[in-house]
């Protein structure tokens, strides 16, 4: 029983690490995947903008960083994160970004979408069901 539970505790560890760090390498594509010397000139931001943003970007350097945050609540950086680019600038300019970045969708529920459409896994849906029907009834299976 012991082994049992230290077993469950180690794959629940894992699987928490693995899935902390997705989370942390979707906030770094949310800085990587735009040009954000683009973003400033095609705004037209001032310097005190570009400063704030570049700020922003700069804020978690490194997962550990990153992780002393949003350690209990990974989900959490999106709403930050836009939250606070929103605020730097303003309700146009910002609904001009999502447009031009994000096709006019809010950048938090894109990146939800990602978490849930992961493509890792999705093969082991159709693994999954092969394998019911191939040995689901429990004959002709020899």
């Amino acid at each position: 029983m012991k082994k049992l539970i230290i077993t469950m505790m180690l794959v629940g560890t894992f699987g928490l690490s693995y899935a902390q760090t997705d989370y942390y390498n979707d906030y770094r594509r949310s800085i990587t995947d735009v040009n954000w010397q683009s973003v400033i000139s095609d705004l037209v931001l001032s310097t005190t903008q570009a400063n704030q943003i570049y700020a922003l970007n700069d804020r978690y350097r490194d997962y550990d960083s990153w992780n002393r945050v949003y350690d209990n609540n990974p989900d959490r950086w999106r709403n930050d994160r836009y939250v606070e680019l929103e605020r730097i600038l303003g309700r146009d300019k910002y609904a001009k970004f999502k447009n031009r970045y994000y096709k006019g969708q809010n950048p938090v529920a894109v990146y939800n979408r990602n978490k849930n459409n992961d493509k890792r896994y999705k093969h082991m849906d159709k693994k999954a069901k092969g394998y019911k029907q191939n040995h689901g009834n429990g004959k002709g299976h020899h």
